[in-house]
C-alpha cells in the first residue's frame, strides 16, 4: 500500500519519484506435523506462516477442503488451524 508516486514540492519546483514495493513471499515458519489419532476422535492440524492474515487453503490429496460439520478452519494472525471431527480411516 506504500507503492505509488511521491512528490517533493518546494513551492517553485518539484521533483517526483515512483516507489515500487516488492511483496515478500509467504513462507511457513512452523510447518504441519505428522499426527496419529483414533477413529471417531477429533484432531487439529496447525501451521504458522510468515505473513499475518495471509490467505491459506487447506487441501487433502489435491482437493480443496471446505468448512463443514467435519472440517473447521480457523486463522488467527499467522497461525492457521484445521480441525477434523469424527475421524475415519478415509481421513488418513
Amino acid at each position: 500500500k506504500d507503492a505509488g508516486d511521491y512528490i517533493c514540492d518546494s513551492g517553485d519546483e518539484q521533483t517526483t519519484a515512483s516507489l515500487v514495493v516488492k511483496a515478500l513471499p509467504v513462507t511457513f515458519t512452523q510447518p504441519l506435523q505428522n499426527q496419529q489419532a483414533e477413529e471417531g476422535s477429533t484432531i487439529t492440524l496447525s501451521c504458522e506462516i510468515s505473513k499475518s492474515n495471509a490467505t491459506v487453503q487447506w487441501k487433502k490429496a489435491g482437493t480443496v477442503l471446505r468448512p463443514s460439520d467435519k472440517y473447521k478452519m480457523r486463522q488467527a494472525g499467522s497461525v492457521a488451524e484445521l480441525t477434523i471431527h469424527n475421524l475415519s480411516e478415509a481421513d488418513a
